[in-house]
């Protein structure tokens, strides 16, 4: 159901530190997880979208630095390397890929890890994987479950290599996707000699900057998501998965068909993605009107309880709106917010509220400093 604005809003009525206030001048306190349990939403997805510098950026920051505050854990996938003054405020430093370790997305040998490694190898290989290489991968992986492998990939790619001299076949193309995540030119990412990147820490940044440009991006969010699917959500350690530049995993249709089957496991595992999304354009520019992938997307971001929108370009805030259902006092609202103003959605309920950063947070979301030192 989508309800217009309240004409008092008093705001969420949780506890904790306040990100701002509401437009009647309440403070405005917002952890999902909390707001799941007090029954606001129904399920701990996050969007954040909006204009460059409208407030992106500082809002996931303040969000995040509260969420650790508070004991919860997080894993931010940071592909401008951004996010280094939120490490180091708690004693840590980005970890990038390549540099100070592999990325090992099958840490756990689940039933469904084929899913993954077919969403791995049609991303490396560019192509949807046919039905008899489909059969190809759940013959793998049922020898990985017997194996038990340290390293997953590696341990497929041997079982196939003699297949790259045979002709064509399913068992070739297979091989040729393993043999470029293993041996070829993404070696040393997703499979390598020394240790993987470990993720299981209260904080990790993980940054992908080295990936920024290159079409290997998606594939290296994919493998980063699934390896923090593997340590976030367990026990009592709730946990946030902070997606930053989202369209790199919403653009490339296996690693969007596998994000799927996550998304809806988020509440049982106690993990919250947050997808922040710069030009909600890039998201329409997915595919054709009409296309499956394009509406998968959306269909994602709808299902997305909670959502952070701030101003948006003229041409991009009726994308948004036509997306999410937008009402159209609501798109009106979105047309208007001024820089540091958001409109808040969270489950049936919705706010308008002004950014209100105290000294702490300004120490992390000064993003523009390094030009003014230059």
């Amino acid at each position: 159901m989508t309800m217009g604005l309240p004409a008092h809003d008093a705001g969420t009525g949780l506890s904790g530190e306040s990100l701002g206030e509401t437009q009647y001048g309440g403070d405005f306190v917002l952890d999902v997880f909390d707001a799941y349990a007090a029954g606001l939403v129904t399920n701990p997805n996050v969007v954040v979208a909006g204009a460059i510098g409208a407030g992106k950026s500082t809002v996931v920051k303040m969000q995040l630095d509260r969420a650790l505050a508070r004991g919860r854990r997080a894993v931010v996938l940071d592909p401008k390397g951004e996010y280094a003054p939120v490490a180091r405020r708690y004693g840590r430093r980005p970890v990038v890929l390549g540099r100070d370790g592999w990325c090992d997305p099958f840490a756990r040998y689940e039933a469904n890890g084929s899913q993954l490694l077919r969403a791995l190898l049609a991303s490396a290989l560019g192509t949807a994987l046919g039905v008899e290489e489909h059969f190809v991968v759940d013959e793998l992986w049922r020898g990985v479950l017997g194996a038990r492998p340290r390293r997953v990939m590696r341990h497929c790619y041997a079982q196939l290599a003699a297949a790259l001299d045979e002709g064509s076949s399913p068992r070739r193309h297979v091989a040729l996707g393993l043999h470029r995540l293993v041996e070829g030119d993404l070696g040393g990412l997703f499979d390598g000699d020394g240790e993987p990147l470990s993720l299981d820490d209260d904080l990790v940044v993980v940054d992908l900057s080295a990936q920024w440009a290159s079409a290997t991006l998606p594939l290296a969010v994919l493998s980063v998501v699934a390896a923090a699917h593997n340590v976030l959500g367990r026990g009592d350690r709730l946990g946030y998965l902070i997606l930053d530049e989202a369209w790199a995993l919403l653009g490339d249709e296996h690693a969007l068909g596998w994000l799927r089957g996550s998304w809806k496991l988020a509440r049982s595992r106690g993990v919250s993605h947050v997808l922040v999304l710069h030009r909600f354009s890039d998201v329409t520019a997915i595919g054709d009107v009409g296309s499956a992938q394009l509406e998968r997307a959306r269909g994602l971001l709808r299902e997305s309880e909670t959502l952070w929108l701030f101003r948006q370009p003229p041409d991009e805030a009726q994308e948004i709106s036509d997306t999410l259902r937008l009402t159209s006092l609501e798109l009106h609202y979105l047309r208007a917010l001024p820089r540091g103003s958001a409109l808040v959605r969270y489950g049936a309920h919705r706010s308008i509220v002004r950014l209100r950063p105290n000294e702490r947070d300004l120490l992390l979301i000064d993003t523009d400093s390094a030009m003014r030192q230059s």
